[in-house]
């Protein structure tokens, strides 16, 4: 933490808005507030401190509340005092167990607590205990009084103000979620990255209600849902639009018998994915077996390298209230980018690409359809009469195309590194009628073969970079591993790994190289199996 006081003169003159600063350190182990503002001591409140129940918050903004300050404790355990210094801009927060101040400083160093926008500092205190006077800090004592009916579930009395109603008990552990503005898809596993934040996600269950898309959330503790409430609510999941509207269910437990796109329960990754459900990943599902958070990435204040958003930056990097939120991590980032394809005409910019540093010798329009047809609608292709190894291709949006230009810029197809801007064409020109191009140029915005066409289609949840590991489906019953090891072998690489889903309609497939993987994407995306069965291949997050 940077800007650390090496000491703290606590003592200081008091004025009718600094009931709490007159204090005194009247043993090496306690803190005291007692009126005399005579002496002043000065406290070592350094990061080597050992652990302690009393936590020191520094750079508090001015004109913060005492309900505010409690409000960085509350997710943590019971707090059982606090000591306010305004005219410095601090305080002390007491809990009520040594343990859960570790805990609460723990979290807070990886991610900083901001109070009205304001980034605060809390270290430990050298102090075991605090020891208030309380005719000089009544305030304080009735918002305690408020914190403490909440956490004992009761009500607070009537010695309790206005600023307290923050507090009023979180009456379930359910939270009901509506998403407002939805122009682009939010995935069940954002939701659980930007709640994890604020407890144990244990169960999600997502619907659509009166044409709105709709969740219902399940913390281990209330008080986390209330946490989650009260610094989530009105919030935007992208920048101006997926507001989240949130308010307490009245059901107190959810039952999940599915783990898929749909629903999650995190406490069974063993349940069965339902009848046309694509499963969780295996290797996703043990990692939430052993920990419900271990999917986080980027802690709050760092910039997450993973760059699939196409220059979109989240707008949950917000820090407010009791709780700062990261950037999207890496686990999440490839579901929310997914989102930023859903909707036409949402940017401003051209939806054509220019493709270079082709391998002329192997590309048509039809490999440059498949492979771009991954992040998007691929409407028209053109490999450039004069330049070969150039081409032109036009997506459904100018979104559609950031998104292939990030995923696909650099990578190798047929031997070569090709490049991936975005083009000044505003549309990719067809020839003129009778004009021979020699099939350089296809229209493809009749295909049958268009991922996202359908509104809310599950494939705007599957959009991941290239990856050496396939995801394979479509797959007819009496197709064995050995044919699809046959099948991918011939593409001209090696089949690695192999892994069957339960129903054996789809499977897992990894290539030894990305590269590989690309070129059998290519080449049989769309083969025909028979008994009409044709195969679906993407890139897949997993490894097997």
């Amino acid at each position: 933490m940077d800007g650390i006081v090496s000491d703290v003169a606590v003592g200081v003159k008091r004025s009718s808005d600094e009931l709490l600063s007159g204090s005194l350190y009247n043993s090496p182990n306690s803190v005291t507030a007692n009126g005399n503002d005579s002496k002043k001591l000065r406290v070592d409140d350094r990061m080597d401190s050992p652990p302690s129940r009393v936590l020191h918050i520094r750079k508090l903004p001015s004109e913060v509340s005492e309900t505010e300050v409690i409000a960085l404790g509350l997710p943590f355990g019971k707090v059982t005092n606090i000591l306010m210094l305004k005219g410095k801009n601090q305080a002390f927060l007491e809990l009520g167990t040594e343990e859960a101040a570790v805990t609460m400083v723990n979290y807070y160093t990886a991610v900083t607590p901001h109070v009205r926008n304001v980034p605060v500092f809390i270290q430990y205190s050298n102090h075991k205990e605090l020891k208030t006077d309380n005719a000089l800090n009544q305030r304080a004592q009735a918002v305690l009084q408020a914190v403490s009916a909440v956490q004992s579930g009761g009500t607070p009395t009537s010695g309790s103000t206005a600023s307290e109603s923050a507090l009023t008990p979180a009456p379930s552990p359910v939270l009901r979620i509506i998403i407002d503005n939805m122009f682009y898809p939010v995935t069940l596993d954002v939701l659980q990255q930007i709640f994890s934040k604020f407890g144990t996600v244990m169960k999600i269950i997502t619907f659509t209600k009166n044409n709105q898309f709709q969740a219902l959330l399940q913390f281990s503790d209330p008080v986390n849902a209330q946490q989650a409430k009260l610094s989530l609510d009105g919030q935007n999941i992208y920048n101006a639009c997926c507001t989240l509207r949130i308010d307490f269910s009245k059901l107190i437990n959810l039952n999940v018998k599915y783990n898929n796109d749909k629903s999650r329960d995190y406490t069974r990754p063993e349940l069965p994915a339902g009848d046309g459900q694509p499963a969780i990943d295996p290797s996703v599902a043990a990692a939430l077996s052993k920990d419900s958070s271990s999917l986080l990435g980027t802690p709050s204040g760092m910039v997450a390298s993973y760059s699939s958003g196409g220059g979109f930056p989240s707008s949950l990097g917000f820090g407010q209230g009791g709780g700062a939120l990261s950037p999207l991590s890496a686990a999440a980032a490839a579901a929310a980018a997914a989102g930023r394809v859903a909707l036409s005409g949402h940017s401003g910019t051209s939806g054509v690409l220019l493709v270079s540093n082709l391998n002329e010798e192997m590309v048509t329009p039809q490999s440059l359809f498949t492979l771009f047809g991954v992040y998007g609608d691929a409407q028209r292709v053109k490999i450039l009469y004069n330049k070969k190894d150039s081409a032109l291709i036009q997506m459904a949006d100018g979104n559609q195309a950031k998104l292939a230009m990030s995923h696909l810029n650099g990578q190798k197809m047929y031997g070569k590194i090709i490049r991936v801007t975005l083009s000044k064409h505003q549309t990719v020109q067809l020839p003129r009628e009778g004009l021979d191009d020699q099939g350089l140029t296809k229209d493809f915005t009749n295909s049958p073969l268009h991922r996202f066409k359908k509104p809310g289609s599950k494939n705007f949840q599957n959009i991941f970079p290239p990856s050496a590991t396939l995801h394979l489906s479509n797959i007819p019953q009496d197709v064995t591993e050995e044919d699809l090891r046959l099948l991918f072998s011939n593409s001209g690489g090696t089949v690695k790994a192999f892994k069957f889903f339960q129903d054996h309609k789809m499977a897992l497939l990894q290539m030894s190289t990305v590269e590989e993987a690309i070129q059998a994407l290519i080449d049989l995306h769309n083969y025909n199996m028979g008994e009409n069965h044709y195969l679906r291949v993407s890139f897949s997050k997993s490894t097997i």
